[in-house]
């Protein structure tokens, strides 16, 4: 099945606001629970407190401004930066973003941009040596252009995300609010590789909570950060063990953990 890997493993992370996972990851690796260094943090927003966690812990950041190519795009769309390997009919032959019957100017109009945005996002990405490419709280979904340009061993995925649900239930923007607004007894949220689908790829780690009578909203989303707080780590740690490994015999391709060695 492969050796377990001890050395220390270098990760970039991707934020969109407040950097919560990022601070977590970031102590993990201080406090030595987590075998990583975070060589550099990126976000599609200069708002993003994470960018200001980052600084204050002094690794280098940078923006890639989503919403401004895709206006640019809008303004004039025979004039995007797309890369000279972009082919937007492998691409729409690999998306599962959208069903067969979307409008396919629509469609190829997304893909387009968002590529756009996605050849800015790897430039930065690329001046860096990395071996892990973390979403915490990163708002984007990626295209295969982007996604083929991380994974270049088809066997060793290399982007991980967290999300705040127990998958498959409740993909998207807000599983917490998904989870609770349909009156399930018990939430969580899920760390997974990233695949071409919306919170499809396969998963790596879950973690749960009871939701009781008297909870809100606000207080589901406490005990689920709580959760993602422990889980990313964890979970990043199995990686930099070289502990996960992709089982593609069934219909689905899942994560198998190799045990720890005694």
């Amino acid at each position: 099945m492969g050796d377990i890997i001890m050395a220390r493993i270098k990760i970039g992370v991707l934020v969109s606001g407040g950097g919560s996972n990022l601070q977590a990851i970031m102590e993990a690796c201080q406090s030595g629970s987590l075998s990583a260094d975070v060589m550099f943090v990126g976000s599609d927003n200069p708002e993003a407190y994470g960018l200001e966690r980052a600084r204050k812990a002094a690794i280098p950041t940078f923006v890639t401004p989503y919403d401004l190519i895709k206006d640019r795009f809008k303004q004039n769309p025979d004039h995007i930066d797309l890369p000279s390997d972009f082919d937007l009919q492998d691409i729409l032959v690999r998306q599962s973003l959208f069903p067969p019957d979307h409008p396919r100017s629509a469609v190829e109009s997304f893909f387009k941009a968002r590529v756009a945005a996605e050849t800015h996002l790897l430039r930065h990405i690329n001046s860096f040596s990395f071996d892990l490419l973390v979403l915490a709280g990163f708002m984007r979904i990626f295209s295969p252009y982007f996604i083929d340009r991380i994974n270049v061993d088809k066997t060793k995925p290399r982007i991980m995300n967290i999300h705040p649900a127990l998958l498959p239930s409740f993909p998207g923007v807000d599983g917490y609010s998904d989870t609770f607004e349909h009156g399930c007894k018990v939430g969580g949220c899920t760390v997974h590789f990233v695949d071409y689908g919306e919170d499809t790829g396969p998963i790596i780690g879950q973690k749960s909570f009871d939701i009781l009578p008297d909870d809100t909203l606000d207080s589901v989303r406490s005990k689920g950060l709580e959760r993602e707080w422990q889980l990313f780590p964890e979970c990043i740690q199995l990686f930099s063990e070289n502990r996960l490994v992709l089982d593609k015999s069934g219909k689905k391709t899942v994560v198998k953990i190799i045990p720890e060695r005694l």
